[in-house]
């Protein structure tokens, strides 16, 4: 399928995709970005992303944002900043959906777990569990296992945040190291680890932090975790319910909280395509490569928003991330996934069997359990937990 032509010279091109890992026929109704998107859509791990917390534990209340609400809202966000740059929007919209398909149970707690865990065997880390789902866990299709997308999108999973790796191939800084998983795959398909991706990778993991300030405001309102007025406290959110009010006086609070947050993508969206902008013309790439080759990212924020980014998250961080609710539930899941890694590395009978690993060596079974504990829903391993250990622990 020839690819729509109404994009920058340095888009991401579909048709000139540096291809899959397993060759496949081009689609004819579909660019391969779009199938991309389609794959990771009808995939296991993305449907279970509706059952895993973002920051409420599912039995918290059925209004509160889970993975799977977390990444739509990231991809309309993606979507929106590559059409406002005419890049591939099918290429940010599927790095947007599959950003999270790595998360355990329980949202970051989890993961902290988990890593902690596996800290003797090399560490967790969501993006390249990520990878592992789409090139390796998923199991559905009969010529090859994962999704084989294409070479630009395992690319820009790896490297939505940037480089992994200096040159030379050590770890760039901060990184202390790469994930073994990631190191693997790319001995076997390079995605050039040293390099920049693709601005529509860049765009998904802008759109990924305007999401969360958004929907996070949004969620620590409808769980009473601060009010409208603690808001003020943010320079930006002070200016927006002025505004909100001036426009519409004794507004109640339920479409106060819906106005506050399309203003808050709003502004953040406008003032990322216009910093983008200024960015892209001032280095000038005249194609894909030359974005790669940048050395900084193309897509960002004005200096101004970058401090209201930076007001909001330290507001949510001890108002919301760490409100004795929220640590108090944290704790409890904590609990949960270290029981059952512990479990099922003693007892490893104790697996399903197409899990089972009991004459594996130690780091073998670690990686077992490590991909079936990744695997599960928020509801599942509290079920688990409960059918070992206690019929009656709860998480709040």
């Amino acid at each position: 399928m020839m690819q729509f032509r109404g994009l920058m010279p340095y888009a991401s091109l579909s048709d000139a995709s540096r291809g899959r890992l397993q060759a496949e026929p081009a689609s004819p109704t579909r660019s391969e970005f779009r199938r991309d998107c389609d794959r990771i859509i009808h995939s296991t791990a993305f449907r279970r992303l509706a059952y895993k917390t973002q920051v409420f534990v599912q039995n918290e209340g059925d209004h509160y944002r889970t993975r799977l609400t977390h990444s739509i809202e990231v991809s309309q966000i993606a979507r929106a900043l590559a059409r406002g740059l005419q890049l591939d929007d099918d290429l940010a919209e599927a790095l947007a959906l599959a950003h999270d398909l790595g998360h355990t149970p329980f949202g970051h707690t989890g993961e902290d777990a988990l890593n902690d865990c596996l800290k003797h065997f090399g560490g967790f880390d969501h993006n390249a569990q990520a990878l592992r789902i789409v090139t390796q866990l998923e199991h559905r299709y009969a010529t090859f296992d994962g999704l084989n997308l294409t070479w630009e999108t395992l690319e820009g999973l790896v490297k939505h945040n940037g480089p992994l790796t200096l040159p030379s191939g050590a770890p760039r800084p901060p990184h202390i190291s790469v994930p073994h998983a990631i190191v693997d795959f790319d001995r076997i398909f390079p995605l050039d680890l040293s390099s920049h991706a693709s601005l529509e990778a860049q765009c998904a993991a802008l759109a990924d932090d305007i999401a969360y300030n958004t929907h996070d405001i949004d969620d620590g309102l409808r769980a009473g975790l601060f009010s409208l007025e603690d808001l003020r406290q943010v320079p930006l959110l002070n200016t927006l319910l002025d505004d909100i009010a001036a426009l519409h006086p004794g507004l109640n609070a339920a479409r106060t909280i819906h106005e506050l947050g399309r203003r808050v993508i709003t502004r953040f969206v406008e003032d990322a395509l216009v910093e983008s902008a200024r960015r892209i013309a001032a280095h000038a790439p005249q194609n894909v490569a030359d974005v790669r080759k940048a050395g900084k990212t193309l897509i960002g924020f004005s200096h101004f928003f970058v401090e209201a980014d930076r007001h909001i998250k330290g507001f949510l961080y001890p108002h919301m991330y760490r409100h004795e609710r929220v640590m108090r539930v944290r704790a409890r899941a904590d609990h949960v996934v270290r029981r059952l890694f512990a479990l099922y590395m003693d007892a490893p009978e104790h697996l399903p069997p197409e899990w089972l690993c009991g004459g594996a060596d130690e780091p073998t079974r670690a990686s077992v359990v490590s991909d079936y504990i990744a695997g599960m829903t928020d509801r599942f391993a509290l079920k688990e937990y409960q059918r070992h250990f206690d019929l009656s622990y709860e998480l709040s």
